[in-house]
């Protein structure tokens, strides 16, 4: 392992302990640095830590309820009435249905004329919010 290596892993483990202290409120963990075993166990403690910590805010922030049932936030599918459609959540915070694309129509985004042309004739340097088919379309290109 290289000295550069050894720096990151040192700053992300200092920067999760410190966001251990704000949400668990630990005082302090304490781990001689020449004992490797006790490194390797705060490791694997942080590592078992933060994958909890991610998995339960990926459950809050891409399931949601649209009319009754559950439903993936911002993963664009195939659609019903369009050709593609995706729930996202609205500035008020409620979870809507957004349908975009033409069906029938092939998306011809590895030409880079016509994906130069679409993209300025849509405006997507500044597609406006993710509730809006403008946003999903060119992202899409």
């Amino acid at each position: 392992m290289s000295i550069l290596q050894r720096v990151t892993i040192c700053i992300s483990m200092i920067q999760l302990t410190d966001l251990l202290k704000e949400i668990i409120a630990i005082d302090e963990y304490d781990v001689d640095e020449n004992n490797i075993h006790e490194v390797r166990d705060f490791t694997k403690f942080l590592r078992e830590f933060t994958n909890s910590l991610n998995e339960s805010q990926d459950k809050s922030l891409h399931e949601a309820e649209y009319h009754g049932r559950k439903v993936t936030l911002g993963k664009p599918m195939q659609g019903d009435i369009k050709k593609f459609k995706v729930y996202v959540k609205n500035a008020k915070g409620n979870v809507i249905k957004v349908n975009f694309g033409q069906k029938g129509a092939k998306i011809k985004a590895k030409n880079p004329k016509r994906r130069s042309a679409y993209r300025k004739r849509h405006n997507c340097a500044n597609p406006g919010p993710r509730w809006k088919a403008n946003y999903w379309s060119c992202k899409k290109w």
